[in-house]
């Protein structure tokens, strides 16, 4: 009775939906909580660093196990393991919104990562189960709006909930909502077949572990000391690169290998990761520099700096389901191109053109930038997966979410410094309008110098077609 049920409700519409929600859920997870930072340490008694690990475990959850959670719903079957990680997210959500003292959130946050990383992971990989090939663009266009959206709406709507009620509401949202995806997913996706028990071999524990300890002390490395580089940061890039060569010896050896080394060679996937990461990175230096460069340079004060800020997601979120719409019809490889061509000239934009013109000048570069932002992910995204075998889209769409994540890591790091060295200043928040707008230059100009980069990559080398 349940299956026919399934059945008379499943169609590619409401798969689609089910996603979408799934990756809007775990964006949101990203960006809601940092608005409400300044309440949480009140109401814990917890120094401004100490919560900053309610944000920190949530994002090292994602990026240490995201591609091993794919792997994973290769082995044991994509629908039931998507099932788990949002019924895994909403009752982690009731743990935030319940927990007595600071750690206890962080460990509830960190679960909470786990089930946001198996939704991201598994919400591409499902793409190909539920559309048809020549609809995979619009497909990716639609779950890029919707992290868009997530991650536009967190600030907000946090804002919102924290003025109404109280911190715990920015997780209690989330059960509802989670409710609402697990339902959609268990009606409307595909059940795995009998086949995908034993799909490609066993579960490589070790392996994971490795990827695991290692993507850690990088995360660790590029965050604590927010960009001023210690001898614990240089410990554990250190650890992170000796981590990188001892995981890739172990794939080598395993019988059932995480990642096969030779997949990095094999439709360009090497290169297409490498592309995500250098414009993750770039993105970020959007998010690091703005609030600065708005406030500081340009004299905003803070709800002319949200306004402004708003303009990059929001345009983003409009622009991800045409942007798929070009990828199905012009081609991935083709769109890969003329999306890193807007962005580089965005950023040019970004560099120059708020110096003439200010607010005006800024939100026109950032109109240029956004769309060629998500142009670039539906492409990407499309053409990576389009050529992942069906028993492999998991971690391959792990892989791609982690290089997305490794970027906005670095990003954060890398990028911030560069902009402080390029203000010539102690401390930004004191640095004076010309000092601030020096940084900009600086930082945009090695932005577009990353964007090229990534430009000869997609011109040159072998990448998505």
């Amino acid at each position: 009775m349940r299956s026919d049920i399934r059945a008379a409700v499943r169609g590619p519409g409401l798969a689609l939906a089910a996603l979408s929600l799934a990756m809007l859920l775990s964006s949101l997870g990203t960006s809601i909580a940092n608005v409400g930072l300044p309440t949480m340490a009140e109401a814990l008694d917890a120094s401004f660093q100490d919560v900053q690990w309610i944000v920190l475990a949530y994002l090292l959850a994602i990026t240490t196990l995201i591609v091993s959670v794919g792997r994973l719903g290769d082995i044991i079957g994509r629908r039931r393991l998507l099932l788990g990680g949002i019924a895994l997210f909403a009752i982690a959500s009731v743990a935030c919104g319940a927990a007595p003292s600071l750690s206890l959130l962080v460990a509830a946050r960190a679960l909470q990562g786990l089930g946001a990383a198996i939704m991201m992971a598994l919400a591409m990989a499902f793409v190909g189960d539920t559309v048809a090939k020549a609809q995979t663009g619009r497909a990716m266009g639609l779950l890029g709006t919707m992290s868009a959206v997530g991650t536009a709406l967190g600030p907000s709507l946090g804002g919102l909930l924290i003025a109404g009620f109280d911190w715990r509401a920015i997780f209690l949202v989330n059960v509802p909502l989670g409710l609402a995806a697990f339902v959609l997913a268990y009606c409307c996706l595909p059940v795995d077949g009998r086949a995908a028990t034993v799909r490609r071999g066993g579960f490589d524990g070790v392996g994971t572990l490795l990827l695991a300890m290692t993507l850690a002390a990088y995360a660790l490395a590029m965050t604590i000391g927010r960009g001023n580089f210690g001898s614990l940061n240089i410990a554990l890039l250190a650890a992170a690169g000796f981590g990188v060569g001892v995981f890739l010896l172990a794939e080598t050896k395993a019988a059932s290998p995480l990642i096969r080394p030779a997949m990095f060679h094999r439709s360009g996937l090497g290169a297409s990761l490498a592309m995500s990461a250098l414009v993750s990175t770039v993105m970020m230096a959007t998010l690091v520099v703005g609030p600065f460069y708005l406030s500081h340079a340009l004299g905003l004060d803070a709800a002319l700096v949200g306004i402004a800020m708003s303009v990059g997601p929001v345009v983003s979120a409009l622009s991800g389901v045409l942007a798929g719409r070009m990828v199905d019809r012009l081609g991935a490889r083709l769109m890969v191109i003329v999306g890193l061509v807007a962005m580089v000239a965005g950023v040019v934009g970004l560099a120059a053109i708020p110096v003439a013109f200010g607010v005006a000048g800024y939100i026109a570069a950032m109109v240029v930038l956004t769309p060629g932002y998500q142009l670039f992910q539906a492409a990407n995204n499309s053409g990576v997966m389009m050529a992942a075998g069906a028993g492999e889209r998991g971690v391959v769409s792990g892989m791609l979410n982690l290089s997305r994540n490794l970027g906005l890591i670095t990003g954060a790091s890398v990028m911030g410094a560069v902009f402080a060295f390029g203000s010539a200043a102690a401390d930004i928040t004191t640095a004076s309008a010309d000092a601030v707008a020096g940084g900009m230059h600086i930082t945009f100009a090695v932005a577009a110098v990353l964007l090229v980069a990534a430009l000869v990559i997609g011109t040159l080398g072998r990448t998505v077609r």
